[in-house]
């Protein structure tokens, strides 16, 4: 669901300093639009004085007086032409200097975000606000201060040079546009609203074909692409319903402005007519007077041309507010201090409670005491559900704890600085992933600028080296978007070689080896137990062969930590943790 919409004000008070880098070229780019003001504003002048004098005494018109206006027009279409091409060029590198600013802004906030709003964030509607909104607020960025210079300018200016060839006429016309205005304040409200939901539908859209293009395979599996065509049909109707009533409003928003627009026409037309017959104007009073009401009534359909741009720019501004105020709930707090380098790795949980910021009623973990000696190796089992990997997610702070407290090396880690303590930290995480681009950056991810060297001796600790100097470009093969050309086996020693690079001295290990073969396991394994010795380490496992040898095994349920002990005392006690070792040897055999 959309927000509600935030107002005008608020916005641009959060939009306007984003000039200020830029003011200097943003005086320039408005100075070039008076230029290209005055232009039009002089030609209507030098018509009337031509017409004047052909009325008064035609013979009067020299060649020369002639040439020298032409001269003097000619010079400022000039100047108009350099005008036009810096606000044509420049304006444009300058919105999107705008653009490029806000779009860093947005980028760094959302790599603050914590976990909690991504599961509830859609990444298309992420994508949607990161770039197409911001397209249309580079092109909002500079025409807004233009298009409303010019205006204020040729509407001030045509007023004062109306007034000064006949008063009553003048405040005719302008009499009406008051009513104008006021005809148009519902639609330019509706407008707005319609063009955030009309983004907000691009969002969903996006959403819906990210989801379906990124499971084609289990769409292909299923045979369910008709499925998929249908979902996409109907949010692709919506999206035509939202835009059937943006186009609705924009439409009626034109015509209350075109009717305005001949009514002032009318009016200029059969008065300024009534006046010229009655002699208190002249013909070149009228001709003027025609040419200036068509530039103000130009103006007038520029800003009316504007209002989409205007609203467009708006409704992207909005929703790049709309992320930006999202809270970092995960942050280093005042007085943050380093971990440090020569990290022990003794981790203790306090009386440590979490749930989840969206679910206050139901705890996932409850009054938690743990004490893990440094090196020791912690194994974590029990039913899905448990707590198991969330546990694991509380020591790096990928959440916070609600209750109580964990320390590392006896210092809190609310009173450490993110970095530092994600930096002492390793993890090969269940799902694995993999960015677009190579085997070799892929490996290099887990210690930037390593050498060759590194991240082959890496490889070769995680068994992968085999399988990659068999690709067709070794190191170098492009592995496709998330890994997509390697088999889930494959995948999963890359991101482990990531952790042998890395060199920790914490690591956590959920379901390291659940997607490798028997003898990718076996071969893993043994450099998963050379890698852990001297370090702390944390293994979530659902096949308990791997963590037979691990110092210290905690079974997590619902309940919390209901036993505890190594694999032998365990079995001996007979226990939860029998019960589930048997059934694994059971389906084992």
């Amino acid at each position: 669901m959309s927000q509600p919409r935030m107002k005008l004000s608020h916005l641009l008070k959060r939009f306007l300093p984003y000039y200020r880098k830029y003011r200097g070229e943003m005086v320039f780019d408005l100075f070039c639009a008076l230029m290209t003001t005055a232009c039009e504003i002089i030609f209507p002048l030098i018509v009337r004085a031509i017409t004047n004098q052909a009325v008064e005494d035609y013979t009067a018109i020299t060649a020369g007086w002639v040439l020298k206006l032409g001269g003097v027009y000619l010079l400022l279409r000039i100047i108009d032409a350099a005008a036009n091409y810096f606000m044509q060029y420049w304006g444009h590198v300058t919105g999107t200097k705008l653009e490029t600013d806000m779009r860093t802004d947005l980028f760094a906030h959302l790599q603050q975000l914590s976990f909690s709003y991504y599961n509830s964030t859609k990444v298309g509607q992420i994508m949607a606000r990161i770039t197409s909104d911001l397209f249309d607020v580079t092109e909002f960025a500079h025409h807004c201060p233009e298009e409303i210079l010019i205006a204020l300018v040729k509407i001030t200016a045509s007023f004062v040079i109306l007034v000064g060839v006949n008063v009553p006429l003048t405040l005719m016309v302008f009499a009406l546009m008051p009513f104008m205005f006021i005809g148009t304040r519902y639609f330019r409200r509706k407008m707005r609203d319609a063009f955030k939901e009309t983004r907000h539908q691009v969002g969903e859209i996006n959403a819906q074909v990210e989801d379906s293009l990124l499971g084609i395979r289990v769409v292909k599996s299923f045979a369910n692409e008709e499925i998929e065509k249908a979902k996409f049909g109907t949010g692709n109707q919506t999206f035509f319903r939202c835009k059937k009533k943006r186009y609705l409003y924009m439409a009626g928003f034109g015509t209350v402005t075109r009717f305005f627009d001949g009514l002032m026409y009318i009016v200029v037309v059969v008065a300024g007519a009534l006046f010229l017959a009655a002699g208190k104007i002249t013909v070149g009073d009228y001709t003027a007077y025609l040419l200036y009401i068509t530039t103000l009534l130009n103006s007038v359909r520029r800003i009316v041309d504007f209002t989409e741009q205007f609203q467009n720019g708006m409704t992207g501004v909005e929703r790049f507010c709309e992320i930006m105020d999202a809270p970092v709930e995960i942050h280093d707090n005042p007085g943050a201090v380093d971990l440090g380098k020569d990290v022990q790795g003794e981790i203790v949980f306090e009386h440590v409670g979490f749930h989840y910021s969206d679910d206050t009623a139901h705890e996932v973990l409850s009054n938690v005491d743990l004490h893990v000696r440094p090196g020791q190796n912690v194994a974590l089992v029990g039913p899905s559900g448990a707590g198991k990997t969330t546990l694991c997610n509380l020591i790096p702070r990928f959440y916070d704890v609600t209750s109580g407290r964990i320390t590392v090396d006896g210092k809190d880690i609310q009173g450490l600085t993110l970095h530092s303590l994600r930096n002492a930290i390793g993890m090969v995480q269940q799902e694995v992933y993999l960015f677009s681009g190579s085997v070799k950056e892929n490996i290099a991810y887990g210690k930037p600028g390593a050498t060759d060297e590194e991240i082959i001796l890496a490889a070769k600790r995680a068994g992968a080296h085999e399988f990659i100097v068999r690709l067709p470009n070794g190191y170098d093969t492009y592995i496709g978007e998330r890994g997509v050309k390697l088999s889930g086996g494959q995948k999963q020693r890359l991101s482990i070689a990531r952790v042998f690079l890395k060199n920790p001295p914490i690591l956590i290990l959920d379901e390291a080896t659940s997607a490798l073969d028997n003898e990718s396991e076996l071969l893993v394994q043994k450099s998963l137990e050379e890698l852990a010795k001297g370090r702390t380490t944390f293994t979530i496992a659902h096949r308990l062969t791997t963590i037979r040898n691990a110092d210290v095994i905690w079974v997590l349920t619902e309940k919390g930590i209901e036993e505890m002990g190594t694999h032998d005392e365990l079995i001996r006690k007979g226990g939860i943790y029998a019960s589930l070792y048997s059934m694994y040897s059971g389906k084992a055999a």
